[in-house]
C-alpha cells in the first residue's frame, strides 16, 4: 500500500476520537470541529484520512461540513452517536423516502408526545436542548447548519422524554426531516425573521415544559411544526 493510500486505521483513528470526544462529552451540538490541517497533525494522521473519517461521520448524521473558506466553512456538530433502530429507518427513508404529509403528521403524533411526557415529568432533563438553543443564537450559522441543529433540538426533546423508541424513530427520520425543511428555507424570503420567529418558538416550546403545562407545550409544538411547512409553502394538506 502506497504512502498515499490511507488505511481503514488512519481513517477510523479519526472517527473515533470525534466520536468518543461525543459520547464523553467534550464535544457537543452546535461545536465546530478543528480544520483538515490541525486534525492530520494531533492525530498523527494524513489528511486524507481526516477527510475521508468527516465523510463517514457526515453520512452518519453526526456533523454537516461547508466548503471554502471563512467563519462557516469547515464542520459543524449537529448529532450525538446513536445506532439500532434509528439506523434502519434511516436506511429505509434513504431507500425509499416517504411523502412530506405523512412526515408531518407523524412529526404531530410524536412530538406532541414527547413534550406532553416532559411536562408531565417533574424529574425531566432539558439541559441538552438548552444547549443547543443557546448554540442557535449565534449569528453566524448558515442556515443549513442553523436547521441541523434545530433538527438536533426536536431529536434532544425526544432523548429527554425517556421514551426509546420514539427518540429512535425521530433520529430515523432526521434524514427526510432536514431534506425537505432545507428545501422550504430556499423558498423562504425573510430567512432572518424567520429565524427569529423559529429561536422564539423553541424558548416558549422549553417554557411550557418546565411549567409543567402539557397541552400548551403540544399545542406550540405543532403550530411550530405546522407553521414553518405553510410559511415555506411545503404542504399544503397542513398549511
Amino acid at each position: 500500500m502506497t504512502a498515499s493510500t490511507p488505511t481503514p486505521r488512519a481513517w477510523r483513528t479519526v472517527l473515533e476520537k470525534i466520536e468518543g470526544d461525543l459520547l464523553e462529552g467534550r464535544l457537543a451540538p452546535g461545536d465546530r470541529l478543528p480544520g483538515e490541517r490541525d486534525l492530520s497533525s494531533a492525530l498523527g494522521v494524513g489528511r486524507s484520512s481526516v477527510r475521508e473519517a468527516l465523510r463517514v461521520l457526515e453520512v452518519m448524521g453526526l456533523i454537516r461540513t461547508s466548503t471554502g473558506s471563512g467563519p462557516n466553512a469547515g464542520a459543524i456538530i449537529i448529532a450525538t452517536p446513536r445506532g439500532g433502530m434509528s439506523a434502519l429507518l434511516r436506511l429505509q427513508v434513504a431507500a425509499q423516502g416517504f411523502p412530506i404529509d405523512d412526515v408531518v403528521a407523524t412529526r404531530l403524533v410524536l412530538e406532541a408526545a414527547v413534550v406532553e411526557a416532559l411536562a408531565a415529568d417533574p424529574d425531566r432533563d432539558v439541559q441538552q436542548t438548552r444547549a443547543i438553543i443557546t448554540a442557535m443564537e449565534a449569528d453566524d450559522l448558515t442556515a443549513d447548519e442553523f436547521l441541523a441543529l434545530d433538527a438536533q433540538l426536536h431529536l434532544s426533546l425526544a432523548d429527554a422524554s425517556g421514551n426509546v423508541v420514539i427518540a429512535a424513530m425521530m433520529a430515523g427520520l432526521r434524514s427526510a426531516i432536514e431534506s425537505y425543511v432545507l428545501t422550504g428555507a430556499e423558498r423562504i424570503p425573510d430567512w432572518d425573521a424567520t429565524v427569529s420567529r423559529l429561536r422564539d418558538e423553541h424558548r416558549a416550546i422549553l417554557a411550557a415544559v418546565d411549567a409543567g403545562d402539557a397541552a400548551r407545550a403540544a399545542s406550540l409544538v405543532s403550530a411550530h411544526i405546522t407553521g414553518y411547512y405553510a410559511h415555506a409553502g411545503l404542504s399544503r394538506a397542513h398549511s
